[in-house]
């Protein structure tokens, strides 16, 4: 459905209203104005995407009010309309920056044909836009989950990317839910379209009616210019809401309303633009506990729940821990450079397999990057882990416990030491080689005390 807002400027009433309503019958947003005067004002909140001006009128000329929009920074096209059908008014009006004129008395088929061409060229320049930056930022590849959990993933994924349903994807903190948006955007019919995610947590709630659907020029202070908002920059391709569950409750009312009719409003605005893009929402929070707890819209979940996505978390799909571990060596880069192949040591893999992972997947992708950065020759070894994934508190069995007298002492200031050198390693911010330095003893010697055998560790990292 067409999307263009169309201000009709004409002097002359019965003109003027024949032409509103030619070009409201073919589904654009279309407003009227009466002269220069009344045109100039309405064109000055910049949300007119095609005026059809009259170049004769009584309060002006529609040429200059083409250069004044011009100067103004007005991104409006112009078709002039003009009953003066000699050469020197069209070629003034072609330099003056106007797209095209058309000559009264004006056939409604030949207004058409122009706004089809001004919105055809307007989505082509689109286009060319989110071309340039798709491969400016190319995707990377995709990992293959081998987990029962994230096979299931996949499976619904297949399913609900090629229709135009809404979608809600549940999970905690770092699993990937803005990963698994842009890929059922990417398997959509869509994918030729926009993909524009936003994080409704991190925009101030005065100001999330202005980034949600755009304001015209003075719609409010420091409103210096016309923005079309999140949901036009998203037509007719997809806009991921992530963090939901964090949107206000006045603004889950207007996005309800938006998702029902399909039609957003500028802040300032009198019109309302038709709207077509896909909605995939993602959130860590517990919707139904938020629901009865009055924070979150009944009818706003039921609409953006119409097909459920859950990922699991990272601890309980341990079968795919190894593989991303190896796909994140494959793949991570330190800075913007990409850095040298690198292995890992057994014994580190043996403790991120072992690791809780609270953060997921996000998590994992920190340390190995962390864990680049620190590695010598090239692997990864244990001493190259953040701390809590490898000093672990172990129970003291009853045996133990009846063993004070016999040898307790050493067992005890074992203990002690192992305490010591944990702090020594937190103070550094888990640098093994610093702590070490820090304590006076070489880094093998800190890797024995706390049970690595160095020999080993020189060996396979060499």
């Amino acid at each position: 459905m067409p999307s263009l807002n169309v201000l009709v400027i004409d002097d002359e009433p019965a003109l003027r209203q024949i032409l509103a309503a030619t070009v409201g019958r073919a589904g654009y947003s279309v407003d009227t104005a009466a002269g220069v005067v009344e045109a100039a004002a309405k064109l000055k909140r910049g949300d007119v995407d095609v005026a059809l001006c009259d170049i004769k009128m009584e309060d002006g000329n529609g040429i200059d009010l083409l250069r004044h929009s011009q100067a103004a920074g007005l991104d409006t096209v112009f078709v002039m309309v003009t009953a003066f059908a000699s050469l020197e008014t069209a070629v003034e009006a072609l330099r003056a920056g106007a797209f095209d004129y058309i000559v009264k008395p004006v056939r409604n088929q030949e207004v058409l044909h122009r706004l089809a061409q001004i919105e055809d060229m307007r989505e082509l320049r689109d286009e060319n836009v989110a071309l340039r930056k798709a491969v400016k930022d190319i995707s990377p590849p995709v990992f293959r989950f081998g987990s029962p959990g994230m096979l299931e993933v996949e499976r619904l994924v297949g399913k609900v990317a090629p229709t135009d349903s809404t979608v809600l994807i549940v999970g905690e903190s770092g699993t990937g839910k803005g990963v698994l948006a842009h890929l059922i955007h990417e398997q959509s019919t869509r994918h030729g379209g926009p993909f524009v995610p936003v994080n409704c947590s991190a925009i101030p709630e005065q100001l999330l009616e202005s980034e949600f659907f755009g304001h015209t020029k003075g719609a409010f202070t420091g409103a210096d210019k016309a923005r079309k908002g999140l949901f036009l920059e998203a037509d007719r391709g997809t806009l991921f809401l992530d963090e939901i569950g964090e949107l206000p409750l006045q603004m889950q009312t207007k996005l309800l309303h938006v998702i029902e009719d399909k039609q957003v409003r500028a802040v300032g605005s009198e019109l309302g633009r038709h709207v077509d893009c896909r909605i995939i929402a993602a959130t860590n929070r517990n919707l139904a506990e938020s629901i009865s707890q009055g924070r979150f819209r009944e009818d706003l979940f039921f609409r953006l729940s119409m097909f459920q996505i859950a990922i699991p978390p990272l601890r309980e799909r341990q079968g795919d821990i190894r593989g991303l571990v190896q796909f994140l060596l494959n793949s991570s880069k330190v800075g913007s450079k990409a850095t040298p192949a690198i292995e890992i040591d057994p014994e580190a893999l043996t403790c991120l397999l072992a690791y809780g992972w609270p953060g997921n997947v996000r998590e994992l992708d920190n340390v190995i990057k962390r864990a680049r950065i620190l590695a010598e020759n090239n692997c990864i070894s244990v001493a190259d882990l953040p701390v809590e994934m490898v000093i672990t508190k172990s129970p003291v069995s009853a045996a133990e416990q009846g063993s004070v007298m016999e040898g307790g002492l050493r067992a005890q200031l074992r203990r002690v030491e192992v305490e010591l050198i944990k702090s020594a390693i937190d103070a550094a911010g888990g640098d093994r080689r610093l702590a070490a330095q820090t304590l006076g003893i070489s880094l093998s010697s800190l890797y024995g005390k706390l049970g690595g055998d160095p020999e080993r560790k020189q060996e396979i990292c060499k």
